[in-house]
């Protein structure tokens, strides 16, 4: 089944198949309901698409009287016209023999049958009477009427906009045959339906042809009544020294329709040599900024058999390679970490750039995106820049360690800024147990470590006591011991801190921090 394009009837042929699929379930009163309502909207939908073909084939009468060029179209259309008809009135014939089948219009309801469920109806007439293997063969032979109305070398585009067609048989269903697959023990009101449907699908068909002949009429009816130049740059933007080209190309063409016409064409007062229609026009590109091309063409109207002139312009600017060579974190290099770096440059293809490093290690992760890393603090990395037509830029960027982070105790809030110690009561300070090292205001995802501290603890009154803590951040076994003591007006004092981050030899000092119990 093709699919149309007008939204009606494409809902049309939605529910239809939806109910189809329905009634194979089950088959109530709401279905057979929904049956009679799609039935009515088909009925209306064919006196709409009906009126409309008449309204588009008297169009095409009208314009083929006295004219013999539009006679084939005028006959094609009338032809159409009469397919569907035909098919129309056969298929109304099963559609009354069935109703009578079924006891005649119900005058409660005015459009349905007495017997609207009887199965056995349908499977008489067409099954048993073999109308369903004569109405498969009036489809088949009318699909055929319908695209062989048209010229052999349009058939085939023709085929797919005729709805009118056999189904396939679906591969749950029990039928051998098509007439069984549609009628077999189905009830009146959705064959009923079913034969709306058929009529709806020669309609449709008919339209399609209708638009066919009436889209051939207006290609007939082409009258050349305008020129215009056309000029086309590969580039809108150059770099000096590169050269700006451009198809130009004469187009000759009506209100509705446009095509190419030989001519005389100059471009910036230079000849430019035309075929099939379009020439091709070189220049240099020696000064920067804003350049104008004009194009000026001289032919005679075959139509007129006037002398015509017809002009053209475009802009296209010039400008100077430039590049940039990007830290996207800060405009150094840290030590210890990934460095993304994004390269560009203007006038010059993202796919032939390409990024070195000297005293660093560049590695490319898409056309402008580089991951660079450096080993050594204190010294200068060189990031140089290359691509097409020569194109080179070098920039240099100061290689640091990362910022040096806050030690504090892991007891106190660890996205608080600032390093540790201050006053602090003593249930929150016994319950530490590890010194912490945070890096502050840094983008990078990097993490330092406490490498070593030595506490001393200052009990009030009482002599004070020491721990080395030279394995980690981790309290060792005497801190533990020191700290779950804590009172108030006890003093801890953590000296000697020491941490490490990514890309350090050795530790570095973090100061000193002092903890006064409260």
């Amino acid at each position: 089944m093709s699919i149309p394009k007008e939204p009606r009837q494409l809902m049309i042929n939605l529910m239809y198949l939806v109910l189809t699929a329905m009634l194979a379930l089950n088959v109530s009163a709401e279905i057979i309901n929904a049956f009679y309502a799609l039935n009515r909207g088909l009925k209306t939908s064919n006196d709409i698409v009906g009126d409309s073909n008449n309204k588009l084939r008297g169009a095409i009468q009208t314009q083929a009287q006295g004219n013999a060029k539009y006679a084939p179209f005028a006959d094609g259309a009338t032809k159409a016209q009469s397919i569907s008809k035909d098919f129309e009135a056969y298929i109304k014939g099963y559609y009354d023999q069935l109703v009578k089948d079924a006891g005649g219009i119900d005058p409660h309801y005015g459009d349905r049958p007495v017997r609207y469920k009887d199965k056995d109806a349908t499977t008489n007439l067409m099954i048993n009477n073999h109308k369903g293997e004569e109405l498969m063969k009036k489809i088949i032979d009318t699909r055929a009427a319908f695209i062989n109305s048209v010229p052999s070398e349009d058939r085939k585009s023709m085929e797919a906009q005729i709805p009118l067609m056999i189904d396939s048989i679906s591969k749950d269903s029990k039928a051998k045959t098509w007439p069984e697959y549609k009628f077999k023990q189905m009830p009146v009101a959705a064959v009923l339906t079913t034969f709306s449907k058929y009529i709806n699908d020669a309609k449709t068909s008919e339209t399609a042809l209708m638009n066919y002949y009436f889209n051939k009429m207006s290609i007939v009816d082409f009258k050349v009544d305008k020129f215009k130049v056309i000029i086309s740059p590969k580039k809108s933007y150059l770099i000096k020294g590169d050269k700006f080209e451009a198809d130009v190309a004469l187009v000759a063409y009506n209100s509705n329709s446009n095509g190419a016409l030989n001519a005389s064409i100059s471009v910036n007062g230079q000849g430019v040599t035309m075929k099939d229609g379009q020439g091709k026009y070189e220049t240099g590109t020696s000064s920067l900024g804003k350049q104008t091309v004009n194009a000026t063409a001289h032919l005679t109207n075959p139509f007129t058999g006037l002398s015509e002139e017809a002009k053209g312009t475009v802009d296209y600017e010039v400008g100077e390679r430039s590049g940039t060579v990007t830290a996207e974190k800060m405009n150094v290099l840290y030590v210890g970490v990934t460095n993304p770096i994004e390269v560009s440059a203007a006038g010059v293809s993202s796919n032939t750039l390409k990024l070195s490093c000297g005293g660093c290690n560049a590695t490319q992760k898409d056309n402008n995106h580089y991951d660079v890393t450096a080993s050594n603090p204190g010294t200068i990395a060189t990031l140089t820049l290359s691509g097409e037509n020569g194109f080179s830029l070098e920039k240099k960027f100061r290689v640091k360690q990362i910022p040096s982070p806050v030690a504090k105790i892991n007891s106190e809030p660890f996205d608080k800024p600032g390093a540790g110690g201050g006053a602090l009561p003593s249930g929150v300070f016994a319950a530490s147990t590890a010194m912490l090292a945070k890096l502050e205001n840094f983008d990078f995802d990097a993490k330092c470590s406490i490498q070593s501290f030595v506490l001393v603890y200052r009990p009030r009154n009482e002599d004070p006591a020491q721990s080395n803590n030279l394995s980690g951040g981790d309290f060792n076994a005497d801190t533990r011991r020191y700290v779950a003591r804590a009172k108030a007006g006890d003093v801890y004092n953590f000296l000697e801190v020491k941490g490490r981050c990514p890309g350090d030899g050795v530790a570095r000092p973090l100061g000193t921090l002092t903890y006064l119990i409260r």
